[in-house]
């Protein structure tokens, strides 16, 4: 094959800077042990790269997921929410397991003024007695 110019690439990707930031991506992969999807013929990554998205043998849109999923720092992950714990003391003793429905279960509620009050009466860590001495 003859060697790859940008313009066999440009109809395939539009975008010379798009082209260029996924050709490096995939170059890139190349040299971190990726399979070839064509064979080498003595080109460089690079060359490589650029005759892949050519010849169609490497999905553009494949590509460009690839390389921001590379670029993330922080990935955000769909995790179900917390479900809320009913009491077990009353709420248990009032409510036979056999005829318990998510209607019957009470939830314990409190305020943030009596959560403040209860904050209030701890002592952090490093004013305990125990460390002084």
């Amino acid at each position: 094959m003859a060697r790859v110019t940008v313009e066999d690439c440009v109809d395939k990707v539009e975008n010379r800077f798009e082209l260029v930031l996924l050709a490096s991506h995939r170059a890139r992969l190349l040299a971190s042990g990726s399979p070839l999807t064509i064979e080498r013929d003595r080109d460089k990554n690079p060359v490589v790269a650029l005759r892949e998205i050519a010849d169609e043998t490497i999905a553009p849109d494949d590509l460009k997921e690839q390389l921001i999923h590379s670029l993330q720092k922080y990935v955000e992950v769909d995790e179900p929410e917390a479900e809320t714990v009913p009491l077990l003391g009353s709420a248990a003793a009032a409510v036979p397991a056999a005829s318990s429905d998510d209607k019957d279960v009470q939830f314990d509620k409190m305020s943030e003024e009596d959560l403040l009050r209860g904050l209030e009466g701890l002592v952090p860590p490093a004013e305990t007695d125990d460390d002084e001495g």
